[in-house]
Order: C-alpha cells, then sequence, then structure tokens
C-alpha cells in the first residue's frame, strides 16, 4: 500500500516522464531505489567503458557499489590521488560509453538544470559519452526553470558545497548563495539542457523517493 507522498509523487512522475519523452529524452518512473538500480543496468550493455560524475545519489542508489562488483572497465577518478592523474581520468570519462549522473533540478515541463565546478560533469552531459544515464529523485522536480536555479543556487549548491573542504565560499561559510566569483565557487558553469539531441541519448530515471541534495 502506497502512502500519500509515494502516491504524489507516481502521479506527478508520470507526467514528467511524459513531458521529458516530448522534449526526445528517454525517461521511466521507478517507485524505489531498488527498482532504479535494476533500471539503470538494464540500459548498460555489458561491453560498455563506464563512468560517473560526482553524486549523492547514484550512492544512496548503490549504483557505483554495483558497478564496481561487476564485470564492467570503469573509469573511477576518486580511486586515484594523485591530482594530475585524477584530472586524465576525468577527461577519459568524457569518451566513455555510458556517463552516470544525476540532476540538481529538472522541472516539471521537462528541462533539465545543472551547476558545476568543474564542469567536468556538465561536459559529459553536453557531449562526448554515447549515453549518459541521469538518476534523480522526485524531490528535484520543480515547477519552472526559474524555480530550477533558486532550488540550485539557494539549496542544492550550499548543501554541496559542505562535502569539499576548504572552498571558503560565501555558501559554505554562511550556508547561503552570495552569487560569489571565487575561484572555488561550485556554480561556475550552469546548464539549461532543454532538449536532448541527439533524440534518446540522455536518459533520465525518476526515482519516487527523496534522493540527494
Amino acid at each position: 500500500m502506497l502512502n500519500a507522498k509515494q502516491v504524489m509523487y507516481e502521479k506527478l512522475g508520470e507526467s514528467v516522464v511524459k513531458a521529458l519523452k516530448m522534449r526526445h529524452f528517454e525517461a521511466h518512473y521507478c517507485l524505489t531505489k531498488k527498482e532504479a538500480l535494476n533500471k539503470v543496468f538494464d540500459l548498460i550493455p555489458d561491453s560498455d567503458v563506464v563512468s560517473w560524475g560526482g553524486s549523492k545519489t547514484l550512492v544512496e542508489v548503490g549504483i557505483i557499489e554495483e558497478l564496481k562488483a561487476r564485470n564492467y572497465t570503469v573509469l573511477d577518478r576518486d580511486a586515484e590521488t594523485d591530482p594530475v592523474k585524477k584530472q586524465e581520468i576525468a577527461r577519459k570519462a568524457l569518451l566513455s560509453d555510458t556517463y552516470l549522473m544525476s540532476s540538481n533540478a529538472i522541472t516539471m515541463d521537462g528541462q533539465l538544470y545543472n551547476i558545476d565546478g568543474n564542469g567536468n560533469r556538465l561536459g559529459a552531459l553536453v557531449f562526448g559519452p554515447k549515453s549518459v544515464i541521469i538518476v534523480a529523485g522526485m524531490n528535484k522536480v520543480v515547477k519552472s526553470i526559474e524555480d530550477a536555479e533558486a532550488r540550485v543556487r539557494n539549496y542544492a549548491a550550499p548543501m554541496n558545497a559542505q562535502r569539499f573542504k576548504g572552498l571558503n565560499t560565501p555558501c559554505q561559510l554562511n550556508g547561503s548563495c552570495a552569487d560569489c566569483i571565487s575561484e572555488k565557487s561550485i556554480c561556475a558553469q550552469m546548464v539549461r539542457t532543454r532538449i536532448c539531441r541527439p533524440e534518446g541519448r540522455i536518459k533520465v530515471i525518476l526515482v519516487g523517493e527523496d534522493l540527494g541534495m
């Protein structure tokens, strides 16, 4: 028996999936993290080279752990401690077969809105990997692009900033966005993805749970 929140998420999720498909994304709705985990691996051929962008959602769903347990060739920059080698892996990831990430916000009319500091995650989203799989909790669905930017700047970025040491940006120090131009700003790049081109390259899996930030 679904609770009221699950019912609401399911109804809204079905609507957002339709909107995403209208914009040429491949889109799926999964009620639970377990369903989402299975759907992700349904979408990745066994022969693919796989990489991913930093994402609390991917960890919460168990995708990174499962990837390493299976027989995939993975490009894992987090396994490298040397900054130069880490950067090399991030560059190679731009030519992976499948790239995994979440989205900072998804609008009800089927658009993606994301920010990034170094730009590696958004670089892969825009061009490079043959397939991009986005996994996002329904808590990231917002009404409009304006709401998406507000969510990212006022909530997601300040929360994400707490994960990193030594940024010393206003959002890390004070918990709120000051539209800073710090060299360590995690809001250096902002990308609105209004359609998927080519059709189906970006696959969005909406999950009927609160995930990530």
